[in-house]
Protein backbone atom coordinates (compact mmCIF):
# COMPACT_ATOMS: atom_id res chain seq x y z
CA UNK A 1 0.00 0.00 0.00
CA UNK A 2 1.48 3.86 -0.82
CA UNK A 3 -1.77 5.97 0.22
CA UNK A 4 -4.30 6.49 1.89
CA UNK A 5 -6.94 5.66 -0.48
CA UNK A 6 -5.44 2.05 -0.92
CA UNK A 7 -5.79 1.81 3.04
CA UNK A 8 -9.34 2.46 2.63
CA UNK A 9 -10.08 0.16 0.11
CA UNK A 10 -8.12 -2.55 2.50
CA UNK A 11 -10.52 -1.90 5.34
CA UNK A 12 -13.85 -1.71 3.06
CA UNK A 13 -15.35 -5.23 3.61
CA UNK A 14 -17.19 -7.01 1.11
CA UNK A 15 -20.96 -7.75 2.75
CA UNK A 16 -21.58 -11.48 2.59
CA UNK A 17 -25.42 -11.11 4.93
CA UNK A 18 -26.52 -8.67 7.47
CA UNK A 19 -24.10 -9.99 9.71
CA UNK A 20 -20.93 -11.61 7.99
CA UNK A 21 -18.47 -9.95 6.11
CA UNK A 22 -14.97 -10.80 4.29
CA UNK A 23 -11.78 -8.89 3.97
CA UNK A 24 -8.13 -9.64 2.41
CA UNK A 25 -4.98 -8.93 3.73
CA UNK A 26 -1.89 -6.35 2.94
CA UNK A 27 1.42 -7.62 4.08
CA UNK A 28 3.42 -4.61 6.49
CA UNK A 29 6.58 -6.61 6.15
CA UNK A 30 5.72 -9.48 8.19
CA UNK A 31 5.15 -12.96 6.75
CA UNK A 32 1.48 -13.12 9.15
CA UNK A 33 -1.22 -10.56 9.07
CA UNK A 34 -0.66 -7.43 10.47
CA UNK A 35 -2.74 -6.87 14.16
CA UNK A 36 -3.94 -3.72 13.13
CA UNK A 37 -5.16 -4.49 9.77
CA UNK A 38 -7.90 -7.10 11.57
CA UNK A 39 -8.60 -5.13 14.26
CA UNK A 40 -9.65 -2.27 11.60
CA UNK A 41 -12.06 -4.70 9.57
CA UNK A 42 -13.26 -5.78 12.39
CA UNK A 43 -14.51 -2.38 13.60
CA UNK A 44 -15.08 -1.67 10.11
CA UNK A 45 -17.72 -5.03 10.17
CA UNK A 46 -19.26 -4.11 13.86
CA UNK A 47 -20.18 -0.28 12.37
CA UNK A 48 -22.32 -1.76 9.76
CA UNK A 49 -24.40 -3.26 12.01
CA UNK A 50 -25.38 -0.32 14.82
CA UNK A 51 -27.33 2.93 14.12
CA UNK A 52 -25.55 5.43 12.34
CA UNK A 53 -26.58 8.03 15.22
CA UNK A 54 -23.73 5.63 17.59
CA UNK A 55 -19.99 6.23 17.60
CA UNK A 56 -17.61 3.38 19.10
CA UNK A 57 -15.91 4.42 22.24
CA UNK A 58 -13.76 1.59 23.39
CA UNK A 59 -13.18 -1.56 21.98
CA UNK A 60 -10.90 -4.74 23.82
CA UNK A 61 -9.73 -7.81 21.99
CA UNK A 62 -7.63 -10.55 22.33
CA UNK A 63 -4.99 -12.05 18.92
CA UNK A 64 -5.55 -15.66 19.19
CA UNK A 65 -3.89 -17.28 16.04
CA UNK A 66 -1.72 -15.68 13.40
CA UNK A 67 -3.20 -15.04 10.16
CA UNK A 68 -2.39 -16.50 6.74
CA UNK A 69 -2.12 -13.28 4.33
CA UNK A 70 -3.01 -15.96 1.47
CA UNK A 71 -6.65 -16.35 3.03
CA UNK A 72 -9.74 -14.53 3.25
CA UNK A 73 -10.84 -13.18 7.01
CA UNK A 74 -14.10 -13.80 7.27
CA UNK A 75 -15.99 -11.54 10.14
CA UNK A 76 -19.17 -12.37 12.01
CA UNK A 77 -21.11 -9.66 14.12
CA UNK A 78 -23.17 -10.43 17.09
CA UNK A 79 -25.67 -7.92 18.54
CA UNK A 80 -24.64 -8.27 22.45
CA UNK A 81 -26.98 -5.59 23.03
CA UNK A 82 -28.58 -2.31 21.78
CA UNK A 83 -30.02 -0.04 24.54
CA UNK A 84 -31.06 3.62 24.89
CA UNK A 85 -27.80 5.03 24.85
CA UNK A 86 -25.28 2.25 24.24
CA UNK A 87 -25.04 -0.57 21.53
CA UNK A 88 -22.22 -3.53 22.41
CA UNK A 89 -20.64 -5.99 19.54
CA UNK A 90 -18.54 -9.01 19.50
CA UNK A 91 -16.73 -9.48 16.02
CA UNK A 92 -15.29 -13.02 15.47
CA UNK A 93 -12.64 -12.77 12.96
CA UNK A 94 -11.92 -16.67 11.30
CA UNK A 95 -10.32 -18.82 8.33
CA UNK A 96 -10.47 -21.76 7.55
CA UNK A 97 -13.46 -21.60 10.63
CA UNK A 98 -10.48 -21.32 12.76
CA UNK A 99 -11.19 -18.38 15.07
CA UNK A 100 -7.88 -16.31 14.85
CA UNK A 101 -9.63 -13.03 16.46
CA UNK A 102 -12.32 -12.04 18.87
CA UNK A 103 -13.81 -8.63 19.41
CA UNK A 104 -15.54 -6.89 22.01
CA UNK A 105 -16.82 -2.93 21.22
CA UNK A 106 -19.24 -0.60 22.55
CA UNK A 107 -21.03 2.52 20.88
CA UNK A 108 -22.55 5.48 22.59
CA UNK A 109 -24.79 8.20 21.05
CA UNK A 110 -23.51 11.84 21.22
CA UNK A 111 -23.78 13.05 24.56
CA UNK A 112 -22.83 16.82 26.66
CA UNK A 113 -20.74 16.26 29.89
CA UNK A 114 -17.96 17.36 32.06
CA UNK A 115 -14.05 17.71 30.53
CA UNK A 116 -10.91 17.00 30.98
CA UNK A 117 -7.84 15.45 29.61
CA UNK A 118 -3.88 14.50 29.94
CA UNK A 119 -1.76 17.23 28.24
CA UNK A 120 0.63 16.30 25.80
CA UNK A 121 4.37 16.80 26.48
CA UNK A 122 5.26 20.07 25.38
CA UNK A 123 9.28 19.75 24.62
CA UNK A 124 9.30 16.90 22.06
CA UNK A 125 10.43 17.94 18.67
CA UNK A 126 8.51 18.56 15.79
CA UNK A 127 7.93 16.41 12.60
CA UNK A 128 9.75 18.84 10.53
CA UNK A 129 13.22 18.13 12.82
CA UNK A 130 12.99 14.88 12.43
CA UNK A 131 13.45 11.81 10.13
CA UNK A 132 10.56 9.25 8.90
CA UNK A 133 11.50 5.91 8.25
CA UNK A 134 11.85 6.93 4.31
CA UNK A 135 14.38 9.16 5.32
CA UNK A 136 16.30 6.61 7.31
CA UNK A 137 16.08 4.39 4.96
CA UNK A 138 17.88 7.19 2.26
CA UNK A 139 20.61 8.26 4.59
CA UNK A 140 21.59 5.49 6.30
CA UNK A 141 20.81 2.53 3.97
CA UNK A 142 23.91 2.04 3.67
CA UNK A 143 24.84 0.78 6.85
CA UNK A 144 21.80 -0.37 8.22
CA UNK A 145 20.82 -4.00 9.17
CA UNK A 146 19.29 -5.91 6.65
CA UNK A 147 16.31 -6.73 8.30
CA UNK A 148 16.15 -3.40 9.37
CA UNK A 149 16.92 -1.69 6.14
CA UNK A 150 13.85 -4.05 5.01
CA UNK A 151 11.41 -3.35 7.28
CA UNK A 152 11.89 0.04 6.96
CA UNK A 153 11.58 0.21 3.28
CA UNK A 154 7.81 -1.63 2.92
CA UNK A 155 6.02 0.59 1.48
CA UNK A 156 2.92 1.95 4.01
CA UNK A 157 0.35 4.46 3.41
CA UNK A 158 1.64 5.88 6.77
CA UNK A 159 4.91 8.23 7.50
CA UNK A 160 6.25 7.51 10.86
CA UNK A 161 8.68 9.71 12.54
CA UNK A 162 10.09 8.31 15.80
CA UNK A 163 11.37 11.14 18.23
CA UNK A 164 13.80 9.33 20.22
CA UNK A 165 15.87 7.17 17.38
CA UNK A 166 18.11 4.63 18.17
CA UNK A 167 21.07 3.32 16.58
CA UNK A 168 20.64 -0.15 15.65
CA UNK A 169 24.64 0.10 15.36
CA UNK A 170 24.89 1.11 18.87
CA UNK A 171 22.25 -0.64 21.04
CA UNK A 172 21.33 0.94 24.53
CA UNK A 173 19.09 0.13 27.27
CA UNK A 174 16.50 3.65 27.17
CA UNK A 175 13.51 4.69 29.29
CA UNK A 176 10.21 2.55 28.56
CA UNK A 177 8.77 5.68 26.31
CA UNK A 178 8.32 6.14 22.56
CA UNK A 179 6.76 9.07 21.16
CA UNK A 180 6.27 8.87 17.02
CA UNK A 181 4.46 11.41 14.61
CA UNK A 182 2.47 10.19 12.23
CA UNK A 183 0.85 11.11 8.87
CA UNK A 184 -1.06 9.46 6.37
CA UNK A 185 0.15 9.62 2.92
CA UNK A 186 -1.84 11.03 -0.17
CA UNK A 187 -4.67 12.46 -0.81
CA UNK A 188 -6.77 12.58 2.19
CA UNK A 189 -10.80 12.38 1.54
CA UNK A 190 -13.49 13.91 3.77
CA UNK A 191 -13.84 11.15 6.28
CA UNK A 192 -16.68 10.09 8.69
CA UNK A 193 -16.03 9.19 12.53
CA UNK A 194 -16.73 5.48 11.74
CA UNK A 195 -13.24 5.65 8.72
CA UNK A 196 -11.40 7.89 10.84
CA UNK A 197 -11.92 5.26 13.83
CA UNK A 198 -10.69 2.22 11.69
CA UNK A 199 -7.71 4.12 10.53
CA UNK A 200 -6.82 5.52 13.94
CA UNK A 201 -6.96 1.69 14.99
CA UNK A 202 -5.45 0.60 12.42
CA UNK A 203 -2.25 3.34 12.97
CA UNK A 204 -2.92 2.29 16.78
CA UNK A 205 -0.96 -1.41 16.48
CA UNK A 206 2.30 0.31 14.96
CA UNK A 207 5.32 0.40 17.24
CA UNK A 208 3.26 -0.77 20.29
CA UNK A 209 6.05 -2.70 22.13
CA UNK A 210 8.56 -0.59 21.77
CA UNK A 211 9.09 1.04 24.58
CA UNK A 212 8.38 -2.02 26.59
CA UNK A 213 11.84 -3.24 24.57
CA UNK A 214 13.43 0.12 25.53
CA UNK A 215 14.85 -0.98 28.94
CA UNK A 216 16.55 -3.95 27.70
CA UNK A 217 17.61 -2.45 24.33
CA UNK A 218 21.00 -4.20 24.60
CA UNK A 219 20.07 -7.72 25.11
CA UNK A 220 17.08 -7.25 22.45
CA UNK A 221 17.01 -7.54 18.90
CA UNK A 222 14.52 -9.63 15.62
CA UNK A 223 16.60 -12.55 16.13
CA UNK A 224 16.59 -13.22 19.82
CA UNK A 225 13.17 -12.58 20.65
CA UNK A 226 9.62 -13.67 19.44
CA UNK A 227 6.93 -11.37 19.61
CA UNK A 228 3.59 -10.99 19.04
CA UNK A 229 0.58 -9.04 19.98
CA UNK A 230 -1.42 -10.84 22.93
CA UNK A 231 -4.31 -8.12 23.37
CA UNK A 232 -5.38 -4.77 22.02
CA UNK A 233 -7.64 -1.90 24.04
CA UNK A 234 -8.97 1.61 23.17
CA UNK A 235 -10.57 4.40 24.05
CA UNK A 236 -11.92 7.02 21.54
CA UNK A 237 -12.53 10.79 23.02
CA UNK A 238 -12.85 13.94 20.85
CA UNK A 239 -13.29 14.47 17.01
CA UNK A 240 -10.25 14.52 14.86
CA UNK A 241 -8.55 14.86 11.25
CA UNK A 242 -5.77 13.23 9.41
CA UNK A 243 -4.72 16.55 7.47
CA UNK A 244 -1.75 16.65 9.94
CA UNK A 245 1.11 15.24 12.21
CA UNK A 246 -0.22 13.31 15.16
CA UNK A 247 1.89 11.91 18.40
CA UNK A 248 1.69 8.72 19.54
CA UNK A 249 2.89 8.82 22.86
CA UNK A 250 3.67 5.17 24.92
CA UNK A 251 4.65 4.20 28.05
CA UNK A 252 5.27 0.02 29.58
CA UNK A 253 5.17 0.10 33.24
CA UNK A 254 6.09 -3.52 33.19
CA UNK A 255 7.50 -6.43 31.26
CA UNK A 256 7.95 -10.15 33.23
CA UNK A 257 7.08 -13.37 32.36
CA UNK A 258 8.05 -13.14 28.45
CA UNK A 259 5.36 -10.09 28.24
CA UNK A 260 5.16 -6.52 28.31
CA UNK A 261 2.63 -4.09 28.93
CA UNK A 262 2.50 -1.10 27.18
CA UNK A 263 -0.05 1.85 27.35
CA UNK A 264 -0.28 5.53 25.83
CA UNK A 265 -2.42 8.52 24.38
CA UNK A 266 -3.03 9.71 20.89
CA UNK A 267 -3.38 13.64 20.32
CA UNK A 268 -3.44 15.63 17.36
CA UNK A 269 -0.49 18.35 16.74
CA UNK A 270 -2.40 20.89 18.88
CA UNK A 271 -2.30 18.50 21.79
CA UNK A 272 -6.07 17.52 21.68
CA UNK A 273 -6.48 13.87 23.33
CA UNK A 274 -8.07 11.80 20.82
CA UNK A 275 -7.42 8.06 22.36
CA UNK A 276 -6.38 6.05 24.62
CA UNK A 277 -4.79 2.77 24.24
CA UNK A 278 -3.15 -0.31 26.05
CA UNK A 279 -1.82 -3.73 24.56
CA UNK A 280 -0.20 -6.58 25.92
CA UNK A 281 2.57 -8.43 24.09
CA UNK A 282 4.56 -11.79 23.45
CA UNK A 283 7.71 -10.72 24.29
CA UNK A 284 9.91 -14.33 24.70
CA UNK A 285 13.26 -14.60 24.71
CA UNK A 286 14.56 -17.14 22.37
CA UNK A 287 17.32 -19.60 23.30
CA UNK A 288 19.93 -20.57 21.12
Amino acid sequence: MNNTKELIALLNLDKLDNHTFSGTSVTIGSAIVFGGQVLAQAINAAYRTVPENRFLHSLHSYFLEAGDLTLPIQYKVDEMRNGGSFSTRRVTASQNQKTIFILAASFHKKENGFEHQTQMESNLKQPEELLSWVDMVDKFGAVLPKSIKSFLSIKRPVDFKPVEVKNPLKPENKKPIEHIWFKLKGEIPEMDTALKHQILTYISDYNVLNAAFNPNGKEYSFANTMTASLDHSMWFFRDFDFNDWMLFSAESPNTFGARGLVKGNIFTREGKLVASFSQEGLMRPINK
